[in-house]
């Protein structure tokens, strides 16, 4: 007899890069998963999960157990006239949309991918292009169930510290049943864009300040593989809601799909420097206004199922930092200078800036300053040592990484950037872990 925990060897994060077995139980129905949660304990901790979208190890849980959530999606209440949602925590982001879109709401917030559990979307207090606007995702969360491995069920709301601890809490406090939002209302489900050019890197910062007062969604995407007078070339993207637009939803199947495993030679120093030619060509002949669904712009990669699988069977790192107003410019040019002069230049590198909104969560990510995210293709201690790198500019220039992007972040750069770290460990469950909580608390 297994119980209902199976054996399962196939679980990995987004960057693939972390491989081990897990037990698993995949639940059906909210009244099954309280037994299972009162099964861990501090000898045996397990972790609930969805849909895995995190790239490192906040949401694995190597060598023990978990409950996958993704089957406990059900809405449990909506209201129109408020844009009031209480749905089941593995209930995708994109499924939400299904219903808000046609009755005239949005996601408050919303990452860049909308394959995203409501329960992932509070652990790691998730983030959007629309941060300097509206803040976390954690700020429109009204209430939340959460369940503790010593048999009890506690709903929470803001000025409670457990609520303020589970939001960006990696869910660590309790697994989370429920969670209950306020939308935003979206006049159509289309955007009216802007692309802007920036020939360095430099003068992005100058852009995005003249750009973040008048459109409520901005976001560049960087070429990493240029240096010199070219340095973060890039282009600056910004919207606003069109006024006048229908209301109809994304499609929810993606349109394309990476059927097999790249082969590892694939993506290269060549490959990338030509992969972001042609996106900075294709791009700069569109600078200017234009009108968009929110799918392709707010969800670019969507688009594309199974896109990790372009890094190839080693996987792929995501690397993402923050860093203060006083900091940011010379600290993003460092950043891509070093990049550059790497060779391991990233496919997919985005830039954009955080507002001064304060944080809801102990260990939420965001601050006011600029973030740069980028992917790395798993070339073991090279790309390793060149993430050590980075990290010694993000410290020393008082920024900190993503907890839900990262794979290997030491406890010493973690406890760095999240100085209440101390006070966050008074609310863990103690019959709660993941792999990344054991290597940062350790």
């Amino acid at each position: 007899m297994t119980g209902p925990f199976h054996p399962d060897s196939t679980l990995t994060s987004w960057g693939r890069v972390i491989r081990a077995p897990h037990r698993v139980a995949r639940p059906r129905f909210g009244d099954e998963v309280a037994d299972l949660v009162t099964a861990f304990s501090p000898e045996q901790p397990g972790l609930a999960i969805g849909l895995r979208r995190s790239y490192g190890d906040s949401n694995l849980n190597p060598d023990g157990r978990v409950i996958d959530m993704t089957a406990l999606d059900r809405i449990i209440a909506f209201d129109p006239a408020t844009g009031v949602m209480r749905a089941e925590a593995g209930l995708s982001l994109s499924q939400a949309l299904q219903v808000l879109v046609p009755a005239g709401w949005f996601l408050p917030t919303t990452p860049g991918s909308r394959f995203v559990t409501l329960g992932g979307a509070v652990a790691n207090d998730v983030h959007g292009k629309n941060h300097h606007a509206a803040g976390t995702f954690g700020a429109s969360v009204t209430r939340l169930m959460v369940l503790r491995t010593d048999g009890s069920a506690r709903e929470i709301a803001p000025g409670d510290p457990l609520f303020h601890a589970t939001i960006g809490g990696l869910g660590l406090t309790g697994v989370i049943a429920w969670v209950e939002f306020r939308a935003t209302p979206i006049p159509s489900a289309y955007l009216d864009g802007e692309d802007a050019e920036f020939t360095r890197v430099e003068d992005y910062f100058d852009i995005a300040a003249e750009k973040k007062t008048s459109f409520e969604h901005t976001m560049a995407w960087v070429d990493c593989s240029k240096s010199g007078s070219q340095l973060g070339r890039g282009i600056l993207s910004s919207a606003n809601w069109y006024a006048h637009g229908t209301l109809e939803p994304h499609r929810e199947q993606p349109r394309r799909k990476v059927p097999v495993e790249a082969p590892g030679f694939a993506l290269n120093a060549l490959t990338v420097r030509a992969f972001n030619s042609v996106r900075h060509e294709l791009k700069s002949m569109r600078t200017g206004p234009y009108r968009t669904h929110y799918e392709p712009f707010l969800y670019p990669l969507d688009g594309i199922a199974n896109w990790n699988r372009l890094y190839g069977a080693k996987g792929f790192y995501q690397y993402q930092c923050v860093l203060p107003p006083a900091t940011a410019r010379d600290g993003t040019v460092e950043l891509l200078r070093t990049i550059a002069a790497s060779g391991q230049g990233s496919p997919l590198a985005v830039l954009k800036d955080f507002g001064a909104n304060p944080p809801v969560g102990m260990l939420s990510f965001p601050m006011e300053g600029t973030t740069l995210a980028l992917d790395f293709r798993n070339q073991g201690s090279r790309t390793l040592d060149l993430m050590a790198d980075l990290d010694r500019i993000v410290l020393q220039a008082g920024g900190r990484l993503y907890p839900a992007k990262d794979g290997r972040i030491s406890a010493q750069m973690f406890r760095a950037g999240f100085p209440k770290w101390q006070d966050f460990r008074a609310y863990i469950d103690p019959g709660l872990s993941s792999g990344f909580w054991r290597r940062v608390s350790a």
